[in-house]
C-alpha cells in the first residue's frame, strides 16, 4: 500500500514539475510590442509584388505563444512610435540662399506582415534606438534634398507642401525597411545671412505704413466726428437749458403760491398745536402734582415706618445687649471687689503675721548679737597688749589687701610727679597712708579710737 503512495506522489510531482515548466514556455508580450520566435519550421512570407520567401521565424503581435525549448528562441521588439529630430547644417535653397531647418518626425514599424518582418530583421538587434539613428539619416537627407528644391519664399510660407514632398521623398526607403513616418513638422527656418530678415523688412515696413495711414484717418475721422457731436451736443445743451430756465420760472413761480398755501396752513397747524400743547402741559402738570403729592404721602409713611423698624432694631441690637451687658459688669464688678477684698484681708494678716516673725527674729538676732559683743568687750578687756599687738598684725594684711585689690583689676596705672620718687615707690607709698588713715576712718563710721584704744593698751592704762 504504501508502495503505490510513493508511486502515486511521485507521478503528482512529476506532473507538476511539467506543467510549471511548460507555462514557463508560454511567452507573452504587449499589445505595443512583437513577440519573434524564432528556429523550429520554416514559414512563407508574400511581399508586396507577389514574390514569396520562406524564413525561419515566426511573429505575434501581442498575444503570447509557446516556444519549444529545444528548437525555439523567443525575443521581443518596440512597436512604439519614435520620436525623430532633424537639425540640418546651412543647406542652399533653389536660389542659393543657405537655410538651416529645424524639424521633428514620428516613426513607427509597419504592423502588416510583410514590413514587420523586414522591420525585424533590420532592427531586431538594436531596437528603438536602431530605427531612431536609421530615420534621422533618412529623414535629414530628404529635408536636404527638398529645401534645394524650393525657394526661401516656398520654404516659410507653404509648411504643409514641405512636409508632403519630404514624406514622398521617404516613403520609399522606410517602406523598404518595414517602417512608417507617421507625422512630420516643419519648426524652424532660418538663415545666417539675414535674407529672411530683409525679406520680411519690406513687408514689415508696408504694414506698418499701412497701419499708420489707417490710424491717422481713423483719428482724423474720430476727430471730424467728435467735433461735429460736440457742436451738436452744445446746441442741444443750449436750447435744453432755455426750455430749462423757461420751465424754471413757471415752476419758481407754482412754488411760491404753493409756499404761500403751505406757509398759511403751517401757521394755523401751528397755532393748534402750540394750544394742543398747552392744555397737555397743564394737564401733565396736574397729573404731575397728583403725583408728586402720593409720592409724599408714601414718603412719610415710609419714614414712619422706617422709624419704627430703626427704634426696634434699636432696642434688639443696641439696648437689649446694653442692659446685658450691665448687668453683667455690675456681677463682674462685685466679683472683683469680693476678691480684692478678700484678697487685701488676706494680705494684711500675712503681713501682720510675718512682721511679728520678723520682730521676734530681729530680737531674738538683737539679744544674740548684744551678747555677743558684750562676750567681746569682756574677752578684749581681758587681751593683753601682746593679743592686741598681734590682733592688730594679723589684721593688716587683710586691711592693705582690701586696699590693694581695687589696684588688682587695673590693667595699666600711669603716675607723674616731679619729687623724684620711681613709680613703684609711690604706689606702695600711697597705700601706705591709706593704711595710716584706717583708724580714722573707723573712728568715723563707728565712733570707735583705735588710736585711743592701742595708746590705752600700749601705756599700759596710764594717762
Amino acid at each position: 500500500m504504501l508502495t503505490w503512495v510513493i508511486i502515486i506522489l511521485a507521478a503528482v510531482a512529476v506532473v507538476a514539475i511539467l506543467i510549471a515548466f511548460l507555462t514557463k514556455q508560454y511567452k507573452k508580450v504587449a499589445p505595443n510590442q512583437v513577440l519573434v520566435v524564432s528556429g523550429g519550421a520554416k514559414y512563407t512570407l508574400t511581399g508586396p509584388d507577389g514574390a514569396t520567401k520562406q524564413v525561419g521565424y515566426r511573429l505575434r503581435v501581442g498575444g503570447g505563444a509557446f516556444i519549444n525549448p529545444f528548437t525555439e528562441k523567443a525575443e521581443t521588439m518596440t512597436l512604439e512610435v519614435i520620436s525623430v529630430t532633424i537639425k540640418t547644417p546651412e543647406v542652399l535653397s533653389g536660389e542659393g540662399v543657405p537655410l538651416v531647418a529645424e524639424a521633428t518626425a514620428q516613426v513607427r514599424i509597419d504592423t502588416a506582415d510583410y514590413p514587420l518582418a523586414l522591420a525585424v530583421e533590420q532592427f531586431l538587434g538594436s531596437g528603438a534606438e536602431g530605427i531612431r539613428q536609421v530615420s534621422e539619416t533618412i529623414l535629414e537627407g530628404a529635408v536636404r534634398a527638398v529645401i534645394g528644391q524650393m525657394k526661401v519664399e516656398e520654404v516659410y510660407k507653404d509648411r504643409m507642401g514641405f512636409a508632403e514632398r519630404v514624406g514622398d521623398m521617404v516613403e520609399d526607403d522606410f517602406a523598404r525597411m518595414g517602417l512608417q513616418m507617421v507625422s512630420f513638422a516643419l519648426k524652424d527656418v532660418s538663415d545666417t545671412q539675414g535674407y529672411l530678415d530683409a525679406l520680411a523688412k519690406p513687408k514689415i515696413a508696408a504694414v506698418k505704413l499701412a497701419a499708420q495711414v489707417a490710424q491717422a484717418e481713423a483719428d482724423r475721422d474720430a476727430a471730424i466726428q467728435t467735433a461735429e457731436a460736440r457742436k451738436q451736443a452744445e446746441i442741444a445743451r443750449l436750447a435744453a437749458e432755455a426750455v430749462i430756465a423757461g420751465k424754471s420760472w413757471e415752476n419758481e413761480g407754482k412754488k411760491a403760491d404753493s409756499q404761500v398755501a403751505v406757509n398759511t396752513k403751517k401757521a394755523h397747524a401751528d397755532m393748534s398745536y402750540e394750544l394742543e400743547r398747552n392744555k397737555i402741559a397743564q394737564a401733565l402738570k396736574k397729573e404731575e402734582h397728583a403725583v408728586k403729592m402720593m409720592d409724599k404721602d408714601n414718603a412719610i409713611k415710609l419714614e414712619e415706618l422706617e422709624v419704627v423698624r430703626r427704634q426696634k432694631e434699636l432696642e434688639s441690637s443696641v439696648i437689649k445687649p446694653a442692659d446685658a451687658r450691665k448687668y453683667q459688669i455690675q456681677a463682674e464688678a462685685e466679683a472683683e471687689s469680693f476678691r480684692l477684698s478678700a484678697e487685701a484681708k488676706g494680705k494684711a494678716e500675712a503681713k501682720r503675721v510675718q512682721a511679728e516673725v520678723d520682730a521676734a527674729s530681729v530680737k531674738q538676732m538683737g539679744t544674740a548679737e548684744a551678747s555677743a559683743i558684750a562676750e567681746k568687750g569682756k574677752a578684749y578687756a581681758q587681751y593683753s597688749q601682746a593679743a592686741v599687738t598681734k590682733m592688730m598684725v594679723d589684721m593688716m594684711p587683710e586691711m592693705a589687701k582690701a586696699v590693694a585689690e581695687p589696684l588688682s583689676r587695673v590693667e595699666k596705672v600711669v603716675l607723674i610727679g616731679s619729687d623724684g620718687k620711681t613709680g613703684a615707690g609711690k604706689l606702695t607709698g600711697q597705700v601706705a597712708e591709706v593704711m595710716a588713715q584706717i583708724p580714722e576712718v573707723v573712728e568715723a563710721v563707728s565712733g570707735i579710737d583705735l588710736k585711743k584704744i592701742l595708746k590705752e593698751k600700749f601705756s599700759g592704762g596710764k594717762e
